[in-house]
């Protein structure tokens, strides 16, 4: 085995160790292999150094230590970032992972959740009061990762994005002092990591707004067949545009898996699914929702009770750890007949069983904030589409990101030309497409905060100069 070394001397390395709460891992080391191992299988990479982070004093050290010795810093938070960058070769990686307590205060409807904890985690501890905040659609998902690139999810058109309901962070800069950032406090730094994905430093907490939220709500599945796709994504469209903010419906074109609600004989054959999320009322849900459910011919309508956390983890078994991942993304203010004819197109020819397209509705209450209000601009976007493509066989690699690309620029005529920052694989200069009218000011923050780069591995924004 190829062993990785560092170009600090081991004198260096022994004097960072020495003041370490965490543990401090090296290739050879028991471990090492497990701890440098992400959620997307393409990324295998070897850091000289991996610090399983215990605490602040950690992370402080941390970035003292690769500021001081011009060593490449990774940060890992729950290490699901699809381009990999929560890992480095020969560089330090820093690990968040054992960081991950979640503290609720349900008289203020708060929480306090450390920058290793999944959204699982968070879920678990706000249920408890009947609480919630906007977050993503996979519990596997960290906290840090997706809240710093946006955040949406099934309660964004109720309750805004993530960074629209994060009143506070701590945050370690480049300099290496711990800083507290909100509206008030450190203002311009607040506003760029509400978006600007890990650019400025190592968040080590974050504080988030709560809503009441469950513990039941309506939700699920209604399954169409591949061939009724054109009409079913029309009628959802339509529906969509007037149905109040309470109500979520998403898109998904892909290969019918095995989940238990489907007919053996459908499995694995080309279908639609319509999954409908309704953050209100029950019985007024069932009644918004009824036009859909009432519409043509399903396989299959999974719509009912759930409780919200089991919804949450309702797609987990289709995004395990551990297969190659490749992404593209666009958003849309509409979906047009072009455009959807564009997309099922391409979903009768997926590269793979795993592989799907899908549509979030967006719109309601995350419209309303302003697009410089936080570093993510895309206030505008109705839909964010991501080209999820996904296989197990190394030898489809060319083919797999070949279909992606293919079908992201057949669908840019109908796109607004912005995607979504935590949908990016690869450095090819989407990380302008991203920021939009937001970069400018970006640099300038980034300038101040990190002047050097030194968080770099990430959708990088250059220091303005």
């Amino acid at each position: 085995m190829a062993v990785t070394t560092t170009p600090v001397d081991d004198g260096a390395i022994d004097g960072f160790s020495e003041g370490l709460h965490g543990e401090l891992l090296r290739p050879g080391d028991p471990n090492y292999d497990e701890t440098r191992a992400i959620w997307n299988g393409m990324i295998d990479r070897r850091p000289a150094l991996i610090l399983r982070a215990m605490g602040v004093s950690d992370v402080i050290a941390a970035v003292n230590f690769a500021r001081d010795h011009d060593v490449v810093l990774a940060v890992r938070g729950g290490g699901h970032n699809i381009a990999g960058n929560a890992v480095c070769d020969d560089g330090l990686m820093l690990d968040l992972s054992v960081m991950r307590s979640v503290r609720v205060d349900p008289t203020e409807r708060t929480a306090r959740v450390e920058a290793g904890a999944t959204l699982a985690d968070v879920d678990h501890e706000t249920q408890a009061f009947g609480l919630a905040t906007p977050f993503g659609i996979n519990s596997t998902t960290g906290v840090a990762g997706l809240t710093l690139g946006g955040g949406f999810g099934w309660l964004t058109r109720r309750y805004g994005m993530t960074v629209d309901n994060l009143r506070s962070v701590d945050i370690v800069t480049a300099d290496g002092e711990l800083r507290h950032a909100s509206e008030t406090e450190n203002a311009d730094l607040f506003w760029g990591i509400r978006g600007g994905g890990g650019n400025f430093g190592v968040v080590t907490s974050f504080e988030f707004d709560l809503h009441e939220v469950g513990p039941e709500i309506l939700s699920g599945p209604i399954v169409y067949a591949g061939e009724d796709a054109r009409d079913v994504i029309r009628h959802v469209r339509d529906f969509n545009e007037d149905a109040p903010e309470e109500a979520a419906v998403w898109i998904v074109l892909r290969k019918a898996p095995p989940l238990p609600f489907l007919p053996e004989d459908v499995h694995g054959v080309g279908v639609v699914l319509v999954v409908t999320f309704y953050a209100g009322d029950m019985a007024e849900g069932a009644a918004v929702l009824a036009p859909l459910r009432e519409y043509g011919d399903p396989i299959a309508d999974a719509v009912g009770p759930h409780q919200y956390a089991a919804f949450q983890q309702a797609f987990d078994p289709l995004l395990t750890e551990g297969s190659r991942n490749y992404w593209k993304s666009h958003n849309f203010s509409e979906l047009s007949d072009d455009a959807i004819d564009t997309a099922v197109e391409y979903a009768a020819d997926l590269p793979s069983p795993l592989s799907e397209i899908f549509f979030a509705q967006l719109g309601g209450a995350m419209a309303r904030v302003p697009s410089d209000a936080t570093a993510y601009p895309h206030r505008d976007a109705e839909y964010a589409m991501n080209v999820h493509t996904r296989w197990e066989d190394p030898a489809m690699d060319d083919e797999c990101i070949a279909w992606s690309r293919a079908f992201f620029d057949a669908m840019a005529p109908h796109a607004t030309g912005g995607v979504y920052a935590n949908f990016i694989s690869e450095a090819t200069g989407e990380e302008d497409l991203a920021y939009g009218r937001n970069g400018d000011r970006l640099a300038e923050v980034k300038a101040e905060y990190d002047p050097e780069n030194l968080f770099r591995l990430n959708q990088n924004v250059e220091p303005a100069r």
